[in-house]
C-alpha cells in the first residue's frame, strides 16, 4: 500500500497543477489536490519504514476520507459536465470529480488492506494458540 499511496499522491499533485493552469482566473484553491498529493507522498514514503507502516497508512486512509468528503460537493457539477451540460467552472468540476473518484478508490483499497491485515493477524494468533495447546 505505500506504493499505491505515493502513486495517488503523484496523481493528485498532477491534478492540482492541471486544475490551477486550467482555471480562469487562477486561484490558489485550484491547487488543493496538489496539497493533498504532497501529503499522500509524504505518508507513503513514511509507510515504507516497517515501524511506521500502520500509523502512516492509517493517516493516509484518514486523509483519503477527508479528500473524499471535501471533493464530494463538486460531484454534481462533474456529473452535469459529463452529461454535456454547461457548468459555471468546468475546470473545478473536473478536478473535484477526479479527486473524488481517486480518493474513493484509495479508501476502498485501504479498507480492504486493513481487513486483510486483521484477518492475517487473527489467523497467526490462532495458529500460535493451537501450537501451544
Amino acid at each position: 500500500m505505500p506504493l499505491v499511496t505515493i502513486v495517488l499522491g503523484l496523481l493528485l499533485a498532477a491534478l492540482g497543477v492541471f486544475g490551477y493552469t486550467s482555471a480562469s482566473p487562477r486561484h490558489v484553491t485550484a491547487l488543493i489536490p496538489a496539497f493533498f498529493g504532497l501529503a499522500f507522498i509524504v505518508l507513503g514514503a513514511l509507510a515504507r519504514r516497517p515501524s511506521l507502516l500502520r500509523h502512516a497508512m492509517h493517516g493516509a486512509a484518514l486523509l483519503g476520507v477527508l479528500g473524499l468528503a471535501g471533493s464530494a460537493r463538486g460531484v454534481p457539477d462533474a456529473i452535469r459536465l459529463l452529461a454535456g451540460d454547461a457548468v459555471a467552472r468546468p475546470a473545478m468540476a473536473t478536478s473535484q470529480g477526479i479527486m473524488f473518484v481517486l480518493c474513493a478508490i484509495f479508501v476502498a483499497l485501504c479498507v480492504r488492506s486493513f481487513v486483510s491485515a486483521r484477518r492475517a493477524r487473527a489467523s497467526t494468533a490462532a495458529a500460535a494458540a493451537a501450537g501451544r495447546a
